[in-house]
């Protein structure tokens, strides 16, 4: 593997950073600004609200700019947003530096897997994409908790200081160590968007939102999740979150492993069917701090052993056009996120936290059901090397 695609996951643990820490900082929001959890969980929504829009516009938009340059743009663009956070004395101001944090990361995480599927040979695809998605695992596993634990003594205003840091490091860092890339062959937007058109690539889409859906409507609430369900509280929380990041980079390392090995089919599957299973036992499991550590690392595993094999399986629909097909599936993404907000807060409002798992297990299952309905016309491809290209052929001849 290409050494470089290490400084691209550098930048996504940035953007990844500036994205999640909100799960980390939610107390320290809800008691600075005074506003209730629900209020300050929503500065995820607006952040992922933002980037599911933006991303596949800024990506026609910038679909000429030679690829380094996008995204040492995109990289101070997070700076920037995150630097307002770092001034904002009110939840209004807060909640736009989200969005303008929103718009860099909607552009740097598809260009910068497009970039690494180029920098690495195909048959090394799928480890290429969970390297750079490896970034936003490693978000997790460092950037919340440690958001989460310097909260009390720096307050928001100094986490998100920080995460402005890392963001200009990163900057910095892609700029010299990342080679030019050339953009791809110029094309209208009807061209560009043509893919969108194609109803297998739209209810691969949903199959992202329904699963990230699923996801983040719990762990965007996890801090009072687990104060509620185990009793975890201040340095306790973290290293939950710790064990859930730690579980999340292993599982999206695996998940590109098993997709170069098996084809995106297997991984997929698995993946949001223990997605079901964790969710509905959740709350009857989780009832101490020792089972939650257990819980949460499992849970990390299998929710991010997701993200390699359906990156791989949309590459193959669009292999002339990858940069629009993978900045849709970053918005689906989002749009997952952005839902989990809302409908969490509302589960929260009408039933409770406790409830939340299991009602985001509903999600998963119908996130099963749209994957069988787009993959079931298609064999499972032999076990060998290179599998998931001839699979992702079958799938583009339908």
């Amino acid at each position: 593997m290409s050494p470089r695609t290490y400084l691209l996951a550098l930048g996504a643990f940035a953007v990844g950073t500036s994205g999640y820490i909100v799960s980390g900082v939610l107390p320290a929001v809800s008691r600075e600004l005074d506003v209730s959890v629900s209020t300050a969980g929503q500065l995820g929504t607006a952040f992922a609200i933002a980037y599911a829009i933006a991303s596949p516009l800024l990506a026609a938009f910038t679909g000429r700019w030679e690829r380094r340059r996008l995204l040492v743009v995109a990289l101070v663009v997070s700076t920037l947003g995150n630097a307002l956070a770092v001034v904002a004395p009110t939840y209004e101001l807060l909640l736009a530096s989200r969005i303008v944090a929103a718009l860099g990361a909607a552009v740097y995480t598809p260009a910068a897997t497009a970039v690494a599927t180029v920098l690495n040979p195909p048959e090394r695809r799928g480890r290429a994409v969970a390297m750079v998605f490896g970034g936003l695992t490693f978000a997790l596993i460092l950037g919340v908790p440690v958001g989460n634990f310097l909260s009390t003594p720096l307050g928001y205003h100094g986490v998100f200081a920080l995460v402005a840091g890392v963001s200009l490091a990163a900057a910095v860092a892609v700029w010299v160590g990342v080679p030019t890339v050339e953009a791809p062959p110029a094309a209208g937007l009807r061209e560009r968007f043509a893919v969108a058109a194609d109803r297998r690539v739209q209810l691969l889409l949903g199959v992202t939102v329904l699963g990230v859906l699923s996801a983040m409507a719990p762990f965007t609430y996890i801090a009072p999740f687990l104060s509620a369900a185990a009793g975890a509280q201040g340095v306790a929380v973290s290293f939950l979150l710790l064990g859930y990041g730690i579980g999340a980079t292993i599982g999206n390392s695996l998940g590109g492993r098993l997709t170069d090995r098996y084809g995106s089919t297997r991984p997929l599957f698995t993946s949001l069917a223990a997605a079901v299973v964790l969710l509905a036992t959740l709350p009857l499991v989780a009832v101490s701090v020792p089972a939650a550590a257990v819980v949460m690392f499992v849970w990390g595993l299998f929710t991010w052993a997701f993200n390699p094999p359906m990156q791989n399986l949309l590459i193959g629909f669009a292999p002339a056009n990858t940069g629009l097909v993978l900045s849709l599936n970053a918005s689906a993404i989002y749009l997952g996120v952005g839902l989990s907000g809302l409908s969490g807060g509302a589960v929260i409002s009408l039933v409770g936290i406790s409830a939340l798992p299991p009602v985001a297990a509903i999600a998963a299952v119908v996130a099963v059901l749209l994957l069988v309905v787009v993959l079931r016309p298609v064999r499972e491809p032999a076990v060998e090397d290179g599998g998931q290209d001839r699979e992702v052929a079958q799938l583009a001849r339908g």
